[in-house]
């Protein structure tokens, strides 16, 4: 897929030269000096990305108090749900990373490189064509994840989500256990998020926050199968 094919696939015609600043890492700024990066654009497209999203949900989730509101535009402006749309529309294989990145990068570090771009992109979409432009992919592409709410919180901050469902239905805390194995520089952690007198759910990954993010995202299954 082609740039101009991208373009065409998020809805909004960018220019490429633009589009491929948009899909460049600083890593490879570095690598291949003067060529520009797309932090500045990824700071501008996050604060638009917050404002659309705040106003939609205001208005679609009107019966809804503060404090959940705040949760599911922290939900949606995550690096998982916004990692999704830029594996949707294909922008792996177009970002520019510099050749160390290129080689480190997997798990949460890619999905933050691709989130990254796709704040970049919308961006980029407000400075060539204004703010209907920028809007105009947020609805095609990122609207479509607040129509399950319950579900995006469940996958972009699970142990949020777990905790509500534990103090309401337990009225207790879930119970989260640690343990590391390997060596130091190759360390590995497993999760086991215990209540209601039972072991739920565990998880095993390369920190503690993701192991217990792990391990919730398991106990939420259970609990929905209980």
């Amino acid at each position: 897929m082609s740039l101009e094919q991208l373009s065409e696939k998020l809805g909004v015609h960018l220019e490429p030269q633009l589009l491929e600043v948009a899909l460049t890492h600083r890593s490879f700024s570095y690598e291949h000096p003067g060529t520009p990066n797309n932090e500045r654009l990824e700071f501008l497209g996050d604060a638009v990305l917050g404002f659309v999203v705040t106003e939609y949900i205001f208005h679609k989730l009107s019966d809804l108090p503060e404090n959940e509101l705040t949760r599911i535009r922290a939900a949606v402006v995550s690096a998982k749900p916004l990692a999704l749309v830029a594996e949707t529309l294909g922008l792996a294989k177009h970002l520019r990373l510099g050749r160390g990145v290129a080689k480190q990068s997997n798990g949460r570090a890619m999905l933050n490189l691709m989130a990254d771009a796709v704040e970049a992109i919308i961006g980029a979409a407000l400075v060539s064509h204004g703010l209907d432009a920028a809007r105009a992919i947020i609805e095609k592409h990122i609207y479509p994840l607040i129509d399950d709410p319950g579900n995006l919180l469940a996958n972009s901050d699970p142990k949020s989500t777990l905790f509500e469902l534990v103090r309401n239905r337990f009225s207790e805390e879930p119970n989260y256990e640690l343990e590391s194995a390997g060596p130091a520089h190759d360390l590995w952690f497993t999760a086991q998020v215990s209540f209601g007198g039972q072991v739920w759910g565990s998880g095993r990954a390369a920190t503690k926050k993701q192991a217990e993010a792990e391990a919730a995202i398991v106990a939420l299954v259970a609990l929905s199968n209980a």
